[in-house]
């Protein structure tokens, strides 16, 4: 149950996503890397009120990061690009 709440962190906003989103009716999210395609396509659809066509995910591996002599590594993140039945859009910023 409290996975379902915080499924979807945050969209993804990217020149290269920002094309998708033009020409393709695909938008990009940082879902739990728990999270399968069939839960994050019914979080979209209950959230955003739109039908979702496909789900594509990816996990990410967080790069290798230095600060002065200290070396850390971000954390590993997973990635699900949706496409979204033509006609339809997501509303992701409103007020931007």
């Amino acid at each position: 149950m409290e996975r379902k709440k915080n499924m979807l962190k945050r969209p993804l906003l990217t020149e290269k996503i920002t094309k998708l989103q033009d020409a393709n009716n695909q938008y990009a999210f940082e879902v739990d890397r728990r999270a399968n395609k069939i839960e994050i396509k019914r979080a979209i659809e209950k959230r955003f009120d739109v039908h979702v066509l496909s789900v594509r995910t990816m996990n990410v591996k967080g790069k290798m990061k230095t600060l002065g002599r200290f070396t850390g590594r971000r954390p590993d993140w997973k990635k699900a690009v949706i496409t979204v039945k033509p006609g339809e859009e997501l509303v992701v910023f409103e007020n931007v």
